[in-house]
């Protein structure tokens, strides 16, 4: 017999090697043949075989059969009919667009796992900070398939949306204490010092390293063979808006990246603290503003669904003006549109001037980061109040989507 090249399940050893069924990977990707690999030489006229095989996802209106299942564009929404108060982690993932399951003895692509837990991994936060919506008041739907993911430092509801219930309305303004606490995300903490970043011009926050009412969705997926970037979009929405812009109080939201990537020359750096929820005004490598209300001060424009007007009128806060809102179309049945909301704390002005409302937020913000093709990262979505338990913030989560190309890494609209 003469040698050619293995072919499958024959139990014949075709290549002659003393080994049978074990044709080559000839486009190095890790797949042979054997293993489902539709594309694996550049003889095949079938793509960049590299490119294709069973661990890659598929690529959206490119005519090819990306991940080898023998469809092409054939990637589909996976978030219909999740129930709004799912206690499975795993269903939040699916409503922001993150579809694959896999495990540790497989090698296709997808979530490991997923798991809730407050700010430092300790400890289970309150379940009512978390639901999958069919939309967040009447203005705002999800950007891909038919639902998003909310997380909340009060409860996880708008005043009037579709599927609201389960669980239901309470106000952002005064907020809700849910009666836990954490620290913070202790490698987040080193890499910046053990203080918390700071939007430029701004007083430091209070309240030590104490995250109160956290949540956090703590996601380790398998990264397709053919990607080297991810983006997921949020919308941050805060009752701090305007009377504590620029104070001591302001609650954070990360997007922490846990991933062995090292850039190329001419390829962006992940941040050294992990964090992608940030944004870095040009020129870029100055001071970074973190995601938060405070994007509403310094002309950021990144905080846009807000009323325009005089801004920090709360105790201690740095007074400002407010030009860049473009209007409350998307605040609208959240509760944050509420006019001229009662205070609920002792002190506290409830608005300022001529910004009526509860509260504000960003519109859809796009977060960006880069990873190694098959590596396991890890993400971390994480909402707390800084300070005390009280005037509540959301961030929405949807439209998860993955690219063949390398990202600059951080948040832009």
């Amino acid at each position: 017999m003469l040698p050619e090249l293995d072919a499958c399940a024959d139990g014949i050893d075709n290549d002659c090697d003393g080994t049978v069924d074990n044709p080559p990977d000839e486009d190095g990707d890790g797949w042979t043949i054997c293993e489902g690999d539709c594309c694996d030489s550049s003889l095949d006229a079938c793509g960049p075989p590299s490119l294709m095989n069973p661990g890659a996802f598929e690529v959206a209106d490119n005519g090819l059969d990306d991940d080898c299942d023998g469809a092409v564009d054939n990637a589909s929404p996976c978030d219909e009919g999740l129930a709004s108060d799912s206690a499975t982690a795993l269903d939040y993932a699916k409503a922001m667009d993150l579809c694959a399951t896999t495990t540790t003895s497989r090698r296709t692509w997808g979530v490991l796992s997923a798991s809730f837990r407050r700010a430092d991994g300790a400890g289970a936060p309150v379940a009512a900070q978390r639901s999958i919506r069919r939309g967040f008041g009447s203005g705002i739907l999800p950007l891909r398939g038919a639902r998003l993911a909310v997380l909340s430092t009060g409860v996880a509801a708008a005043q009037a949306s579709p599927n609201n219930t389960r669980p239901s309305f309470a106000p952002f303004q005064g907020g809700q204490d849910m009666g836990t606490s954490s620290g913070m995300p202790a490698d987040w903490l080193e890499a910046n010092g053990e203080r918390l970043p700071n939007t430029p011009g701004c007083p430091e926050p209070l309240g030590g390293t104490t995250a109160h009412d956290p949540v956090m969705l703590r996601l380790r997926v398998r990264v397709p063979t053919n990607a080297s970037s991810f983006s997921v979009s949020t919308f941050f929405l805060s009752s701090e808006y305007p009377e504590w812009v620029c104070s001591r109080f302001n609650d954070f939201f990360l997007a922490l990246l846990d991933s062995t990537f090292e850039p190329f020359p001419g390829e962006a750096e992940n941040p050294d603290d992990k964090n992608l929820a940030f944004y870095d005004p040009p020129p870029a490598g100055g001071s970074v503003y973190p995601l938060g209300v405070n994007l509403a001060f310094g002309d950021t424009g990144l905080f846009t669904q807000c009323v325009n007007g005089p801004t920090g009128c709360g105790g201690g806060a740095k007074a400002g003006s407010m030009t860049t809102c473009t209007g409350v179309g998307q605040l609208l049945g959240t509760g944050f549109d509420i006019t001229r909301p009662p205070a609920q704390i002792e002190g506290e002005p409830g608005w300022c001037g001529t910004s009526e409302r509860a509260g504000g937020g960003t519109g859809w913000l796009v977060m960006n980061g880069n990873v190694v093709p098959g590596e396991i990262m890890e993400l971390r979505f994480v909402i707390w109040d800084t300070n005390d338990p009280w005037n509540d913030s959301v961030a929405l989560l949807d439209n998860f989507r993955w690219s063949a190309f390398a990202a600059t890494p951080g948040t832009r609209d």
